[in-house]
């Protein structure tokens, strides 16, 4: 068969600001939760790292039928507003489809659109209605989850590498966490990829919050990932995400978390996360001295 090319494009209206979007349109935690179209699918990831020259490589699962590989290459990133990657889909060793995926992301209002163009070489038979369907699908799915996401961030004056030290420092991080008034009264805690910090938050009116954090993904002085539990070994509230941009001598800290459910986020918005979470990031600078 001849290869076959189409231009697709994608666009949705999304209640989410635009760091919301693009949080859960490239982090690794928040694509497993909308990639798949339909119950009946599973994605599993094989690997996952979301920075330009990075590969995520992923199976979609169907009971009955081979496994479909899908190989993702991030080419270029600007946070908040676009990114390119290649995407080649195989099946059974056989390539049935590469692709240039570019998603544009433009605030609107208190929202954004987000616009995807899907350059498709076809290598097989109805692949281009097999995009439709899928990204179809998946783009509703995040949708959802990009209004589950919580966006903060701060540009703090110092370098790079003293607030990566501050944030896995296992002495300094308890001294700045939480917001203003806060303490933090620690179990154990082990900050490297696979480790955990089990802890209580105690407010300024003695109130015990116990937290159970799990580290999943350290990139040096670029991006830490963790989930965040309901006290220890209990419910998981969140994914979230600290990522560290260098902009000369000041760095800017972005801190998002995408809740687990709706409830969830609607309860952490009621609470006022995002002005606790500024406070927290407020504490951070302090911390090292800026």
């Amino acid at each position: 068969m001849s290869t076959q090319f189409d231009t697709l494009v994608f666009e949705r209206d999304i209640a989410a600001s635009p760091g919301a979007v693009w949080h859960a349109w490239i982090d690794p935690a928040a694509r497993a939760a909308w990639s798949a179209p339909s119950p009946a699918v599973t994605v599993e990831y094989l690997s996952a790292d979301a920075r330009v020259g990075g590969e995520e490589i992923s199976l979609c699962k169907v009971k009955g039928q081979p496994d479909i590989r899908c190989d993702i290459r991030w080419l270029a990133m600007d946070p908040g507003l676009r990114s390119v990657n290649s995407e080649v889909i195989a099946q059974e060793g056989t390539t049935l489809s590469t692709a240039l995926v570019t998603a544009e992301l433009r605030g609107m209002g208190e929202g954004c659109v987000l616009t995807l163009t899907v350059q498709l070489a076809s290598l097989a038979e109805d692949m281009g209605v097999g995009y439709q369907q899928g990204f179809g699908a998946g783009l509703d799915n995040l949708t959802d989850v990009a209004q589950r996401v919580l966006s903060i961030e701060r540009v703090i004056d110092a370098p790079v590498a003293a607030l990566w030290e501050a944030w896995t420092d296992p002495e300094a991080l308890p001294l700045w966490w939480g917001p203003d008034g806060f303490s933090c009264r620690t179990q154990r805690i082990d900050l490297r990829k696979g480790g955990e910090w089990v802890f209580d938050m105690v407010g300024p009116d003695g109130t015990v919050y116990p937290n159970h954090h799990r580290y999943t993904r350290h990139i040096p002085q670029t991006r830490i990932d963790y989930t965040l539990h309901w006290g220890e070994n209990g419910p998981k509230h969140a994914d979230a995400s600290a990522r560290f941009e260098p902009m000369g001598k000041r760095t800017k800290v972005t801190l998002d978390m995408l809740m687990a459910t709706q409830d969830d986020y609607d309860q952490a918005k009621a609470m006022g996360a995002m002005e606790l979470g500024l406070q927290t990031l407020g504490k951070l600078a302090r911390q090292v001295g800026a």
